[in-house]
């Protein structure tokens, strides 16, 4: 039985992990889970799994879950960065879900990469941030990174058992939101309710957002750059409106391996989970290749969408300047959501914090933590003056 640690269990992916584990009970134990300020659903998750520890964000949340579990509970009760880095690095743990949102989850799950745990990566932005040190400290520790993330998912299962030497490129698919067939006249006027109406996936607030600007999928460039040690410019991105191909490899023979599936961030999940074991038998309906057809592709349209070359031009570049664009882009995200920007000036906040940013090479985890503090603070300078 594989004892798991979960950091960000009532976010999208955490509870869907979680659904995984009850449908497997027999495979899976749950040790260790962190949140943030969700409580009351934090609550039925201990009383489910009985957790050895889970944290949440401060003392004050610490205080109102621990009112609301019965008194005869024997979950340890946690909050903040010392809840996180014990839920991170619980000896009992073989392997961390890496699931919070954001670079909030830099710091601990390089706390779980350091106690040795394997990690099941979704939070993208901490190889956004930091791949160059979470590699290397992977490797060090033996440690393995599986990530849950649908496409990275995808891209591991095509290379599995290939030669590196081998692979031409790397097609990341992108279901291309719901604002694919958006003219810039129509994207200026689009409010956050349309955004969070995302046409394939049922996903967090700050993801589907992330989605609808094709950030997401410029984070996820970066992303398998670190993952699979392959240059940006072999790292290519088609609009798949059906998200039925969730990524491709080609190789250097012309051959080109694909991963399909439904929609249904279950399945990346259990594959990691169960990793190097069996696949995790599934009970729903399998894919209907008869319904899904055709199958389409359209390339990414960056003039309407310029987040994605922001990313790659960030992940290119290297140093501090992807840390920038992550945090800028979390601080343009929140903005957009509580409505005091327009969703066409989030790659103009995200590329004047560029602009301003003296980028370090090979930066120390102080340096890009200190890099993304600037990123946050430029940002709402930024959304000040646009608004003035």
């Amino acid at each position: 039985m594989k004892k798991l640690s979960i950091l960000g269990s009532t976010g999208s992916i955490g509870v869907n992990t979680l659904e995984v584990v009850s449908q497997n009970e027999t495979q899976f134990c749950i040790v260790a889970l962190a949140a943030g300020r969700n409580c009351d659903l934090l609550k039925t998750q201990i009383e489910q799994f009985h957790p050895l520890i889970a944290a949440v964000i401060d003392e004050t949340h610490a205080l109102r879950l621990k009112g609301l579990l019965p008194p005869d509970c024997k979950t340890e009760i946690l909050c903040g960065a010392t809840g996180y880095r014990e839920v991170a690095r619980i000896a009992e743990a073989e392997m961390v879900v890496s699931a919070m949102v954001g670079s909030a989850g830099l710091v601990p799950t390089l706390e779980a990469i350091d106690a040795g745990k394997h990690i099941a990566l979704a939070n993208k932005e901490t190889m956004v941030a930091a791949g160059h040190l979470v590699v290397e400290k992977a490797r060090v520790k033996k440690v393995q990174i599986l990530p849950v993330d649908s496409e990275h998912s995808a891209i591991f299962q095509c290379l599995n058992g290939q030669r590196g030497q081998d692979v031409r490129r790397i097609i990341l698919t992108a279901s291309g939101g719901p604002f694919r067939t958006f003219s810039k006249v129509q994207l200026e006027n689009v409010t956050p309710a349309d955004a969070l109406k995302h046409p394939n996936w049922n996903m967090g607030r700050k993801i589907t957002i992330d989605s609808a600007s094709m950030m997401n999928k410029g984070l996820e460039i970066i992303e398998a750059k670190w993952l699979f040690g392959v240059d940006i410019d072999n790292i290519h991105v088609l609009i798949h409106p059906k998200s039925v191909v969730h990524s491709m490899v080609e190789f250097i023979d012309g051959s080109v391996i694909a991963q399909l599936g439904v929609p249904d961030m279950r399945i990346p999940i259990a594959y990691a989970l169960s990793y190097p074991a069996d696949r995790l038998p599934r009970h729903d309906a399998p894919l209907d290749f008869l319904k899904v057809s055709p199958l389409e592709f359209y390339e990414p349209d960056s003039d309407r969408f310029p987040c994605l070359k922001l990313a790659c031009d960030a992940g290119r570049a290297g140093g501090t300047l992807p840390v920038v664009l992550n945090g800028a882009n979390e601080v343009a995200v929140e903005a957009f959501l509580e409505k005091r920007i327009q969703f066409t000036a989030m790659p103009v906040i995200i590329a004047e914090a560029l602009s301003r940013h003296h980028s370090l090479s090979s930066p120390t985890l102080e340096e890009i933590l200190a890099a993304d503090l600037w990123s946050r603070q430029e940002a709402h300078h930024i959304i000040k003056e646009i608004r003035h």
